[in-house]
């Protein structure tokens, strides 16, 4: 079951594009308790300050678009192993709706702060040395979703500059 949903190179080059999906709603092996938690707590946290359809929307779009831009770094260089790696998990769509809350945070240095600060983090792993294109896809996830916050900054902006104006 794992191998038949996993967004794997080979999978996606078979044209099984359905596993775009199902990789997030499963696991390769229980989550940790603190994973667990941090899960629930930001994807909660989403729902009741943005809404259950914002809160599916980024984190699908934080999903497949992470998922599509690994995919196509690696369709071309990966080895046989990588081709067939198991990639399940809510990961990157985790990733992406913690980038996309920061718009939740005070304008300015606090919520550049933030920004600054959850993409070193994330790009920490992909600096090692044992490095793996899931370390990869968490930061593009990552800066996925701190693009729909700076998105709704500058939406909210011209709102705001608007009622001003009127």
């Amino acid at each position: 079951m794992l191998r038949a949903c996993s967004t794997n190179v080979d999978n996606l080059d078979a044209g099984r594009w359905e596993t775009l999906l199902t990789s997030a709603c499963v696991v390769e092996e229980p989550m940790p308790l603190p994973y667990a938690l941090l899960l629930l707590a930001v994807l909660g946290y989403a729902e009741y300050a943005y809404g259950a359809w914002w809160t599916a929307a980024v984190f699908l779009f934080g999903h497949t678009t992470a998922t599509l831009l690994v995919y196509g770094a690696l369709r071309r260089t990966a080895d046989h192993e990588t081709r067939r790696a198991l990639d399940v998990g809510a990961s990157y769509g985790l990733n992406a709706v913690l980038g996309a809350l920061t718009s939740a945070l005070p304008h300015g240095t606090v919520r550049n702060a933030a920004r600054a600060g959850l993409l070193a983090l994330a790009a920490r792993p992909v600096l090692r040395r044992e490095r793996t294109f899931t370390d990869a896809g968490h930061l593009v996830a990552l800066g996925i979703g701190i693009g729909v916050s700076v998105a709704a900054d500058c939406l909210s902006g011209s709102h705001r500059r608007k009622i001003a104006l009127t």
